[in-house]
This record gives structure tokens, C-alpha cells and sequence, in this order.
């Protein structure tokens, strides 16, 4: 059995995958391929990918659905490929739960330092330590997230945001603060909506909805804290 890092990429332009695949496999990663979108989400819920490139513009079923459905049973990265530049088009990929949008057309360089990257905060240790179940514990340098003895998969967006208020305790960050810092949007425009769906989905994971205590709070007309325990 190969121990190659593994590709999924759906991109239904032969000749774009044929190069992307072409260059993936000089550096030494295991590509898989879907040209169609059902066939796309079909791999990545079952071909044991370890990082996803997925086009937006699929015949059979859009990138953006691929997405949707595969956030309801992975974190694995996905990386959106896509000749649509607008600012709509990458809060839709970011709010169906995208960890990283690379525009066509793209130098393969720019593309693999994001494979690099996304890989390297998704990776996680087998041992971790143990924590009291009513705290939330971040382990930056495995890009882990704890609660008790339970590990709370997160994907890459998820855990940026999450660091950014976790190491901030009771600071107050405005929407348009978390874009920057999160996002990297300096100029938020209509996009702030994106930082309160990705809350809603980062609560969904971390808060127990038994417990009197919440993690993130959030201040009306101003923004979300951390509240520790």
C-alpha cells in the first residue's frame, strides 16, 4: 500500500488536470481524479484522500454542493478551484466550508504552497494529552483542539478562527477584524455574513448544548468573545 500524501482533484478541464496532475506527481504526491461532480463526491467520501482540489463549474453537481455534503461527514482540506473571481463566489465557497480558494488561472507554485499548507494544519497526532472536560484546550503547534480527553475535529478555517478568539480571552473582535485576521479580507464589503455562519458552524462543534457555559459568546451590535471556563 502506497504512504504517499494522496490528491483527490475534480476538475472536469482535461487539460488543466492533466498539468495540476502532471505537477503533483513530480512532487511526489498520489493523485486520484474526477472529471464529473457526483463522481467527485463519491471519491472524496470514499478514496481516503488526504487533501481535495476542487473545481466550482462541474457537470452533474457543482463544487460548492460537493462541498456542502462532504462537510456533513469530513474536515479533510479542500482547496476551491475556480475562474470566478467574485467576491459572492468565494464567500459561497467559504460558507459551504472551504479551507483555502486559489483563482484561475494560477501558477502551480502558488498552488502547491497552499497543498503544503493545508496539509500541515490538518495533520494530527496520534497521542494528546489529558484535559478537563469542561475546558477547551488549543495546542497550536498540531493544530489540535481538545475538550477533555476528546479531540474536536475542526477544519482549517474552523481552527483559525477559533486560535484567533481562544487567544484573545474576552477580547471583543468585530466581524470586520475577524475577516482580516482570519480571512485576510481587508476590505469586508458585503462578506460579513460569512464570519456568522462560520461561528454558527464552529459553535455546533464545541459547545455541549447541555452545559450552562458557552465557549463563544457574542456581544449584540458588536461582535463574539472567548469566555473562558
Amino acid at each position: 500500500m502506497s504512504d504517499k500524501i494522496k490528491i483527490l482533484l475534480v476538475e472536469d478541464d482535461r487539460n488543466i488536470a492533466d498539468i495540476v496532475e502532471y505537477n503533483l506527481y513530480n512532487e511526489g504526491f498520489e493523485v486520484l481524479r474526477a472529471e464529473e461532480g457526483p463522481a467527485g463526491l463519491d471519491l472524496a467520501l470514499t478514496g481516503g484522500a488526504d487533501l481535495i482540489l476542487l473545481d466550482v463549474m462541474l457537470p452533474g453537481m457543482d463544487g460548492y454542493e460537493i462541498l456542502r455534503r462532504l462537510r456533513k461527514e469530513s474536515d479533510i482540506p479542500v482547496i476551491m478551484l475556480t475562474a470566478r473571481e467574485s467576491e459572492e463566489d468565494r464567500v459561497a465557497g467559504f460558507e459551504a466550508g472551504a479551507d483555502d480558494y486559489v483563482p484561475k488561472p494560477f501558477s502551480f507554485k502558488e498552488l502547491i504552497l497552499r497543498v503544503h499548507a493545508n496539509l500541515r494544519r490538518a495533520r494530527k497526532p496520534s497521542a494528546a494529552p489529558s484535559v478537563p472536560a469542561t475546558r477547551l484546550v488549543l495546542v497550536p503547534d498540531r493544530y489540535m483542539v481538545l475538550r477533555g480527553d476528546e479531540e474536536i475535529p475542526l477544519s482549517m478555517r474552523d481552527f483559525m478562527l477559533l486560535q484567533c478568539l481562544m487567544e484573545h480571552p474576552g477580547r471583543i473582535f468585530s466581524r470586520e477584524e475577524l475577516l482580516e485576521k482570519v480571512w485576510g479580507y481587508a476590505d469586508p464589503g458585503e462578506t460579513m455574513r460569512m464570519v456568522d455562519t462560520a461561528i454558527t458552524r464552529l459553535r455546533d462543534k464545541i459547545e455541549d448544548p447541555a452545559a450552562e457555559h458557552r465557549f463563544i459568546e457574542t456581544k449584540r451590535g458588536t461582535g463574539y468573545y472567548y469566555h473562558e471556563s
